[in-house]
């Protein structure tokens, strides 16, 4: 059990990083288990003080915040980005990558009869 707690601790030390906390959420994101999500949303808190010191910081209730990082815990968006603008971080939105280079968009087509 000693490596298990090891690991938590080398990750809980590496997720201080904000550019290590936006990797590990997206990873957690990308996976789309809105649980795995909370949970590295957890580990990130953990890492910055924990809920004690979340709640604190954000002026939320700390039952709130313990419900909201419980099993069917479902943050609003707005808690959702208060809580990752304290820890230095923000959420946005990419394109996904095309698997094909074969298909066209609108825009290429229209780009290419131009």
């Amino acid at each position: 059990m000693k490596r298990v707690h090891d690991y938590h601790e080398f990750l809980i030390e590496c997720l201080k990083d904000p550019e290590e906390a936006a990797g590990y959420l997206n990873v957690a994101m990308e996976d789309g288990d809105r649980k795995m999500f909370l949970i590295a949303l957890k580990n990130v808190a953990e890492a910055h003080g924990g809920l004690v010191e979340l709640s604190r910081l954000t002026k939320l209730n700390r039952a709130n915040l313990y419900k909201i990082f419980s099993e069917k815990g479902n943050p609003e968006m707005q808690t959702l980005v208060q809580i990752l603008d304290k820890f230095g971080l923000r959420l946005a939105i990419t394109q996904k990558e095309q698997k094909s280079s074969a298909k066209k968009t609108t825009r290429d087509i229209k780009r290419k009869a131009a």
